[in-house]
């Protein structure tokens, strides 16, 4: 089995914001979600949301403040899943809810590079 990271993005743009029942509303597809990953013995890791705030270090060792809010999509979360290939992985990332309303995101499938 390979180890995938699934990044779900989504648009950070003040329109699309939603509104707190949605976000409510939201939970538990997320909970069915990971469960049944959990469940099928896919989930390796899941991380929590990310925060908005945090830093950009680039070449040169220049810090600045980001992500930056001006920027109209960002990284909303991500997990670690299992699978048996890219295909396959990507199946699992169909079902994932940042697809669906309120977030309308897109979800990244990358195979993580296994240590010598």
């Amino acid at each position: 089995m390979n180890e995938f990271l699934l990044i779900f993005r989504k648009d950070n743009s003040k329109e699309a914001q939603p509104s707190p029942s949605e976000l409510q509303d939201s939970i538990k597809p997320w909970q069915e979600w990971l469960g049944k990953l959990q469940a099928e013995g896919a989930l390796v890791s899941h991380g929590n949301r990310l925060r908005p705030e945090g830093t950009v270090i680039k070449a040169g060792k220049v810090v600045t403040d980001g992500p930056y809010p001006d920027i109209k999509e960002s990284i909303g979360g991500f997990v670690i899943i299992r699978a048996v290939d890219l295909a396959a992985a990507t199946e699992i990332g169909k079902d994932c809810p940042v697809l669906s309303a309120p977030w309308n995101g897109t979800v990244e499938v990358r195979m993580l590079m296994k240590e010598a």
